[in-house]
């Protein structure tokens, strides 16, 4: 029975291995274009290790005057820590009353809230370009910000639904105590819901990273654009040069995978324990 049970654990974690191999097939032909020769790149049969490795590839890529990539890099690193400083705030003071303060007509607007998750953002979109264009404040990254300090219906769901997992004894014994609603969730409900804070964090920070629309929508100095703009830029004017191209987007993507394996653990916590309750 055990050696039955061994096998199936070996044929399971097999299967598991061979997928995560289709998984890392595109990031390892990323990297290998990367440092490729020009004339190695589209060759058929592929071929899987370059002879030799260009890794001056890089300097090239990223010393380029098309691609300025710590400029880049600053205002990437300046839009995602503040709109995700904004998500969780905003997020959690929103999810806190819902989950914890009691008044008349909260789970309908709370139904309300989840129901803006069926809106598609196009349809808000030149709603909100006039609202801030007549506002003055097109060219500048308020308009990619600010909205992020009003708290999204998805990250209101989930911090709830990781608040409602706390006795509520907690929250009454801090009332008797007398703790405000502010000090209670700054010292007793935030310190507990920390898995869920990070992965918010991380969602909004990978989001805005990634995003392409908002800067390009907004911003129309180059000296303000984030990587996802400057990568489309420098693609545009390095066309052909594939490598040049794949190790500026390795390059952008290698922070991700770094900062993602740096907090999994409380990432994976935050996932598996929201929704345990409510």
């Amino acid at each position: 029975m055990k050696v039955h049970k061994m096998l199936g654990q070996g044929i399971i974690h097999a299967l598991l291995f061979a997928v995560s191999l289709l998984f890392l097939i595109p990031l390892w032909w990323l990297f290998i274009t990367s440092i490729k020769p020009i004339d190695q790149i589209l060759t058929i049969p592929p071929i899987w290790w370059p002879q030799p490795p260009h890794w001056e590839n890089y300097v090239a890529a990223l010393t380029s005057p098309a691609f300025p990539f710590w400029r880049l890099m600053g205002n990437t690193l300046f839009y995602c820590i503040s709109s995700t400083i904004g998500a969780v705030v905003s997020s959690a003071v929103v999810a806190y009353a819902f989950a914890r303060m009691r008044f008349t007509g909260r789970d309908l607007l709370f139904g309300i809230t989840l129901a803006t998750l069926l809106l598609p953002g196009v349809v808000t979109l030149i709603p909100t370009y006039v609202l801030f264009q007549r506002m003055g404040l097109v060219g500048t990254y308020a308009p990619l910000i600010i909205p992020y300090f009003f708290a999204s219906a998805f990250n209101i769901f989930l911090l709830r639904q990781f608040m409602l997992t706390i006795p509520v004894e907690l929250s009454d014994a801090a009332y008797v105590d007398g703790a405000g609603d502010f000090l209670i969730l700054w010292r007793i409900i935030l310190p507990l819901v920390k898995p869920a804070l990070i992965v918010v964090a991380i969602f909004n920070f990978i989001y805005a990273w990634n995003d392409f629309l908002g800067p390009l929508l907004y911003l129309d100095d180059s000296s303000r654009y984030p990587l996802s703009i400057g990568l489309y830029a420098f693609r545009t004017r390095f066309a052909l040069q594939w490598n040049l191209i794949t190790a500026a987007s390795l390059a952008i993507t290698v922070p991700l995978i770094a900062a993602f394996f740096a907090l999994q653990r409380y990432f994976i916590e935050g996932v598996t324990l929201t929704g345990v309750k409510g």
